[in-house]
């Protein structure tokens, strides 16, 4: 039974989607809910599964279209086989290969042989590298083995049989930098017999693209990409940004850590990481500072009596920040165990559209690629967004003396419409105590 392969009802607020990827071509056979195809959205990628058990016979949508809730993107027959329809793509994919071959006058074996720049330089000018005099290792080509073949082919002027002649023509004979019609009825044509050889294609002498070359790529942004552009530039045209910054010892947390890390995974199921302490920090200074946690709606200012904070995951789409929800009545364990899971949502793209709604507060972790300082910018419509960055051993002075300490540098970017210099240093300050004083945590101090 043939079956239409729709696009599904897509989420709150989202009017299309990009198809962005083909999981299977026509005649391959597929299984019950297997992923069809990826959809993306400008917040999360939706995966098309398949209804039963056959096989995808035809694609209507190609990659990179735009579709909306219910187009048509395949048909599908339930129960079939997967049979001589799996040799037709393949057929199609082996023909350009093959014209490719026989344009280059190299066979599989030897393009297997040929690095990637040697490879270009062959296929653009079109040569045959079975001609080529080859000097690297085994009787391999290198890209100066090519370079000096174009080089002597374009300087070289054709006679009778192709051969170049011992004594180029004057460019009076041959036109400026090439030979022409004139050049080919030289003396090497009369000692032949007097007879001009057939005309053949101009040598082409484009310049070659050596190291060092210019090249473009035009990319489309993807969809989440577009949607991270359009957010940052709304929050930076209409929240008044500031950001201050401080420094965190970071000692009594990798004690805490190192002291129960064995005794914490085996009961937890988890590893003990950072996030979950600054998580806990951060909510101690937003119940201090409630303005931190708000939300400006036009002339009012929403006070959120919750905290759902976000944490910043970084994916090859781009960028994302699941919510953890009630984030103040969560364990250690359950936060660093819900982080986790979200991470690897975010980078499978299995985050639902609920996982990335709402949120009072964010934080975000550029220290695990490095960065020692920055600005972050604001996840509107919130008012402010926590920065942690890369703990490095710096000399400090404790107690009169000097002593290595892990330090890292805490950044907050805040909204000066309704949050002043003043609560936001403070917020700082108190989020630097719970961390280099775990205990004030426990006791609410």
């Amino acid at each position: 039974m043939m079956t239409d392969i729709k696009v599904p009802q897509l989420p709150e607020s989202i009017t299309d989607a990009t198809l962005v990827a083909w999981h299977k071509m026509p005649g391959d056979a597929v299984r019950r809910d297997e992923n069809l195809a990826d959809l993306e959205t400008d917040k999360v990628v939706l995966e098309v599964p398949a209804p039963a058990n056959g096989v995808l016979r035809e694609v209507k949508v190609q990659k990179g279209t735009v579709v909306t809730a219910g187009q048509l993107l395949a048909l599908f027959e339930e129960g079939a086989q997967a049979v001589a329809v799996a040799a037709a793509p393949a057929a199609a994919r082996e023909a350009p290969q093959a014209e490719e071959l026989k344009a280059t006058g190299t066979d599989a074996a030897g393009k297997d042989k040929l690095s990637p720049s040697v490879r270009r330089l062959i296929e653009e000018n079109r040569l045959d590298a079975a001609a080529i005099p080859a000097s690297g290792r085994d009787g391999r080509l290198t890209k100066s083995d090519v370079v000096d073949f174009l080089g002597r082919k374009s300087s070289a002027s054709p006679g009778a049989g192709g051969a170049a002649s011992a004594n180029p023509p004057s460019s009076a004979a041959t036109g400026i930098g090439g030979s022409d019609a004139a050049g080919a009825s030289g003396p090497a044509a009369d000692a032949a017999g007097g007879a001009a050889p057939a005309a053949r294609a101009p040598i082409r002498t484009t310049p070659v693209q050596l190291a060092g070359s210019r090249g473009e790529q035009r990319v489309p942004m993807t969809r989440l990409r577009q949607r991270i552009a359009q957010r940052l530039i709304e929050a930076q045209s209409t929240q008044a940004l500031l950001t201050s910054f401080n420094e965190v010892d970071l000692t009594e947390v990798q004690a805490l850590r190192a002291r129960y890390k064995d005794r914490f995974e085996k009961e937890q199921g988890v590893k003990l990481g950072f996030m979950s302490f600054f998580v806990k920090a951060s909510i101690e200074a937003l119940k201090r500072f409630p303005v931190v946690n708000a939300s400006v709606d036009g002339g009012d200012i929403i006070y959120h009596e919750f905290y759902d904070i976000g944490v910043a995951v970084s994916t090859e789409r781009g960028l994302v920040v699941p919510i953890v929800r009630d984030a103040d009545a969560k364990s250690f364990g359950a936060l660093e165990k819900e982080i986790g899971e979200y991470a690897k949502k975010a980078r499978s793209g299995g985050l639902a559209i609920e996982d990335l709604t709402g949120g009072t507060f964010t934080i975000t972790n550029g220290g695990v690629f490095g960065s020692l300082m920055s600005t972050p910018i604001v996840n509107a419509p919130q008012s402010a967004i926590l920065g942690m960055h890369k703990i490095q051993e710096r000399p400090m002075v404790v107690a009169g003396q000097i002593a290595i300490r892990p330090m890292m540098y805490i950044a907050i970017t805040y909204d000066h419409r309704i949050i002043d210099g003043r609560e936001a240093v403070q917020f700082l300050v108190t989020i630097k105590e719970c961390l280099e004083d775990p205990g004030r945590m426990l006791l609410g101090i």
